[in-house]
């Protein structure tokens, strides 16, 4: 088995050592964040270090990167307060990764991807009209991490979904969604469900 140490990672290149830890946390899930700045432009950027973080109230966390050059999204939710995650499937993998590309902010991602901004109920944001989920949050926390990564913790106000993917007792079938999950930086994989297993107790 290969050990790679500490010292082996500060002496990598930074686009091996990039990529090497990027892969380690495995399969993480593929998102579209939409946010809207104060003058109507409108903005789309694929994520991946999105996670639950409880459920009543509904809050779902967001890890963005050290906000040291200009991050539009981060700056959108900070303003506007309101931003929306929305599941990319298969058939959208190479718009959703294109918006990743570093466009100036006065050019929205979604005129540049072919992307469809739509928007539902009172939240401002767009969503992404080609997804099959999306999910309308309001911003409830922002933290400053020790790498200067900023923890974004938003509070769930609506949830739109295909209603054959949603099961009597509120499990999402995010297979049934075609939702794919990205391994690394640009790795993209197709989930499939094993089996579910019931809420376990002591014997």
């Amino acid at each position: 088995m290969l050990t790679i140490n500490r010292d082996d990672l500060d002496q990598m290149d930074k686009r091996s050592r990039t990529n090497l830890v990027n892969s380690l946390s495995g399969y993480k899930s593929a998102n579209l964040l939409g946010t809207i700045d104060q003058d109507g432009l409108t903005n789309v950027a694929i994520v991946s270090s999105v996670f639950h973080v409880g459920a009543n109230p509904p809050l779902i966390g967001m890890l963005m990167r050290p906000h040291t050059v200009p991050r539009h999204s981060l700056e959108n939710i900070i303003h506007t307060e309101s931003y929306t995650l929305n599941h990319v499937h298969s058939g959208m993998i190479e718009q959703a990764h294109q918006t990743a590309a570093r466009y100036p902010k006065e050019e929205s991602e979604f005129t540049a991807t072919g992307l469809t901004p739509i928007y539902r109920g009172e939240c401002p944001a767009p969503f992404v009209g080609e997804c099959k989920l999306g999910i309308a949050l309001k911003l409830s926390e922002k933290v400053t991490l020790a790498n200067e990564t900023e923890l974004i913790i938003g509070e769930v106000v609506s949830i739109y979904i295909e209603s054959d993917c949603i099961e009597k007792d509120g499990y999402v079938d995010i297979a049934c969604l075609d939702t794919v999950c990205v391994s690394g930086l640009d790795s993209y994989h197709r989930s499939e469900r094993i089996k579910r297993m019931p809420y376990p107790k002591p014997s």
